[in-house]
């Protein structure tokens, strides 16, 4: 079932900036100058290559970007930190990557010299981000005196707790991705969620596209715990148009149902190799799972349940649990429902 989730903090990083236009504004904006001076982003190619490891999926997110630096060909890394806390030794992986990087570059032009690479840091948890931008800042000992033989390079981080609302630029579908990841830990979160998604009133559905909205309905639902589908949609409802209000609600809806629908499918073919009833009951464990996560989100009380749906074994149980996801408001209202 972990490819059908799939982690939704990944799918909206990738599915904004592997767009070239949010890409590149987000560049002009946020580059240092002196860089910005160098650097020609209409030749911005968007490399489809990751260098995340499995095992640190669900903590980062990346992209890789070969532009023209100064006349000759380098690359721009973009690293997206999704947990909810700082990682002292983000420098290690940054360099883990780069070398990744360099590997590549070489096995594929065969280049006498390395390619610059510049590594960017996007990190929006709520705790304040105080690691030293330095590499060498890992070090203990003599560092200045050892400079000559230690390895250093500096990241660029875009803290976005440190920007107003008024200075995230960009896109707009980048611009609401950013606002939604810097505000995504305040408590009250639905109240800005309004103005944050007017913005996308005048675009057009070619301009975002279904796979835009569905990674941003995704990644609210997972991420914000007090949320409940009724207040979703008037949200929608009383931000956007009747047209595109009605295109996101359809995509909440049917995230809801999606894991259900796989789960029984997966279920049904099972099923053929292990007995129906055993095959049914597995998938309408992962379905449900599934639509509870969407639902309400990865909290501890979601886990909780969780946890209590993995003991059932009764079909006609997980049935009618299957339809009480869609009513119930509250991660309360559903323990009830499998406690009576």
């Amino acid at each position: 079932m972990e490819n059908t989730i799939q982690n939704p903090h990944d799918s909206l990083f990738k599915e904004t900036w592997s767009n070239k236009s949010n890409a590149k504004a987000f560049l002009e904006n946020y580059l240092p100058k002196k860089v910005l001076g160098i650097v020609n982003l209409d030749s911005l190619e968007i490399c489809k290559d990751t260098f995340i490891e499995n095992d640190l999926k669900n903590y980062y997110s990346d992209m890789l970007y070969k532009v023209d630096l100064g006349g000759s060909p380098g690359y721009i890394y973009f690293l997206f930190e999704h947990k909810s806390y700082p990682d002292r030794l983000v420098h290690l992986q940054l360099l883990e990557y780069m070398i990744k990087i360099w590997r590549l570059d070489q096995k594929q032009s065969g280049k006498k010299k390395l390619s610059i690479i510049m590594p960017l840091l996007l990190y929006h948890g709520p705790q304040k981000w105080k690691t030293k931008d330095h590499f060498s800042s890992l070090l203990e000992g003599p560092v200045d005196v050892m400079a000559d033989y230690i390895p250093d390079f500096q990241y660029v981080l875009y803290d976005l707790s440190k920007y107003s609302d008024a200075d995230i630029k960009g896109t707009i579908t980048a611009r609401v991705v950013m606002l939604i990841l810097k505000h995504i830990f305040d408590q009250d979160f639905t109240d800005k969620m309004p103005g944050i998604l007017s913005l996308l009133k005048n675009l057009s559905e070619k301009e975002t596209g279904l796979q835009y909205f569905e990674c941003l309905v995704k990644y609210i639902f997972s991420n914000v715990e007090d949320i409940t589908p009724e207040e979703f949609q008037s949200i929608v409802s009383n931000t956007l148009s009747e047209d595109k209000g009605g295109l996101i609600m359809t995509l909440a809806e049917k995230l809801i149902n999606e894991g259900l629908q796989k789960g029984l499918q997966k279920g049904l073919e099972q099923g053929l190799e292990q007995g129906l009833e055993q095959g049914l009951e597995q998938g309408l464990l992962e379905g449900i799972e599934f639509a509870v996560s969407i639902k309400f989100g990865d909290t501890d009380d979601c886990k909780s349940i969780i946890a209590k749906i993995k003991n059932i074994r009764d079909i006609n149980q997980l049935k009618a649990l299957k339809g009480k996801i869609k009513s119930a408001k509250t991660v309360p209202e559903l323990i009830r429902f499998i406690e009576n």
